[in-house]
């Protein structure tokens, strides 16, 4: 049951706000919603209470990576504040189509079926893959494609997961791509030599060398010609022009390096999220 945060992202008063704006909320589309939104003050958004995608706190303060590149985008728009509400992954695109939100920022990744419902933004978060080896990446590799051809190289993967799968399409011999139980056993190969490369997705592999606190650990993602999965925020059709504001906005960020500033902190890759398109995403099978 979706459960409605009587706080503002930035402030106090949603409880009447919120409750005004139902109160008076108009039953056809408006023409034009941006100028809705800044004249109400805030802007309604879905979430899930998933960190690092979204989070809310004791307090009912609403944090996580993509609660925060909204809260700015939106006070860019002239939008100042955001009011949150939690939903589960199923209902966000019928309450955005029943305008119980006004967008959803929540890790609610893109796929084709998504994309005919929903008009998204362009990406924000995502999760890609990627290599965990010995600082200074001594053999230069970016690309599973760049481990076949190496016969010396050794690759460390989940045994049946996309890391694995993708490594023998790749080329690299069955002998040379090792499963690996887990995160810490991959890690401790890695740093033994065991292995020369760990695969895991981005925020996995960032998790695992935080704790590890090791400076001779190096990251590298994306991983090229890997997949990407991304969201991007989701907006109500017939509100294009709203998302085109949002994305002219977006854009602004990730050039300024402010995106990055934002999303870093959580684990999330800017370099990911700026390496592929809602078109690309929403025409991947």
């Amino acid at each position: 049951m979706r459960k409605l945060l009587g706080v503002f992202a930035g402030g106090a008063g949603a409880v009447a706000l919120v409750a005004a704006f139902l109160a008076s909320a108009p039953s056809s589309a408006d023409d034009d919603k941006l100028e809705q939104l800044k004249a109400q003050g805030f802007a309604r958004v879905a979430i899930a209470n998933e960190p690092p995608f979204t989070a809310v706190a004791a307090d009912g303060k609403v944090s996580g990576a993509a609660p925060d590149v909204a809260r700015e985008v939106f006070k860019r728009l002239g939008v100042p504040e955001i009011v949150a509400s939690i939903s589960e992954y199923g209902a966000m695109i019928p309450g955005l189509q029943a305008r119980r939100h006004d967008v959803v920022t929540a890790g609610l990744f893109m796929k084709p079926e998504r994309c005919a419902a929903v008009a998204y933004s362009e990406p924000v978060l995502c999760d890609a893959e990627a290599f965990l080896l010995k600082k200074g990446n001594p053999k230069g590799f970016k690309s599973y494609a760049d481990i076949a051809k190496d016969p010396s190289a050794t690759i460390g993967a989940p045994g049946g997961g996309t890391e694995e799968k993708l490594a023998l399409d790749a080329g690299v011999p069955r002998e040379r791509v090792i499963v690996v139980p887990d995160g810490q056993s991959g890690l401790k190969m890695v740093q033994d030599g065991r292995i020369d490369v760990y695969s895991l997705p981005v925020l996995s592999i960032n998790d695992l060398v935080k704790k590890a606190n090791d400076p001779n650990l190096e990251v590298i993602a994306p991983v090229v010609g890997a997949p990407v999965y991304c969201d991007g925020a989701a907006f109500r059709k017939g509100d294009e022009a709203l998302r085109d504001a949002f994305d002219v906005e977006l854009a602004k960020l990730k050039e300024s390096g402010e995106f990055a500033k934002i999303i870093e902190p959580y684990g999330f890759s800017a370099a990911a999220a700026m390496s592929t398109t809602r078109e690309k995403l929403c025409a991947a099978q």
